[in-house]
């Protein structure tokens, strides 16, 4: 029991460092363009990782899907599962809260890991349909190209890289994530 608690403090630990480091560098830089609005209904639901330039516990994330679920005025109910490290590795869930920085865009959030940590949160690409989105950071540090489907066109995943170093992104570092529809494409 004792070496349980010992375990999942150190788990939170780790993850409160991450969101600290995270945070510390989340406000730097000029200012990033959002997209002009969100209706947060239609964007609400399962959105699949297709690829990014992701924090250290996703690097080795498989199937990795994110779920938003409008909780109340300016509040998002998000829900991150992955395989760890393979894909049939150990499943982990995350619930972190997202709250609506920009009522007038709702494209602007905080997302929270732990009380007192809010992390920059823009949606900067959302296309008409809202089957592709990208989430971007105003520092330009991580960026998530998600879809509604595990892969997305060839041809837009080139037109949202080239967005990307546009708005200042080192493109270099976006890798595409592992899910088991499209393993063979990344």
């Amino acid at each position: 029991m004792g070496a349980q608690k010992t375990s999942l403090a150190l788990r939170l630990a780790g993850l409160a460092l991450i969101a600290l480091g995270l945070a510390a560098c989340s406000d730097e830089g000029e200012p990033m363009e959002t997209v002009s609005y969100v209706d947060l209904e239609r964007f609400s639901g399962d959105w699949y990782v297709v690829a990014g330039i992701v924090t250290s516990m996703e690097e080795k994330a498989y199937n990795p899907v994110e779920t938003y679920e409008v909780a109340g005025p300016g509040r998002i109910n998000t829900t991150f599962t992955f395989n760890k490290g393979a894909f049939d590795g150990k499943q982990k869930t995350f619930k972190p809260k997202g709250f609506i920085r920009n009522s007038d865009t709702n494209a602007e959030w905080g997302m929270q890991f732990f009380p007192l940590v809010k992390l920059d949160y823009r949606i900067i690409y959302l296309n008409d349909e809202y089957e592709t989105t990208v989430i971007g950071r105003q520092k330009r540090d991580l960026v998530w190209i998600m879809a509604r489907t595990p892969s997305i066109d060839e041809a837009e995943y080139a037109q949202i890289v080239s967005m990307l170093d546009e708005v200042g992104y080192d493109t270099s570092k976006i890798r595409q994530m592992p899910h088991e529809a499209t393993s063979g494409q990344g």
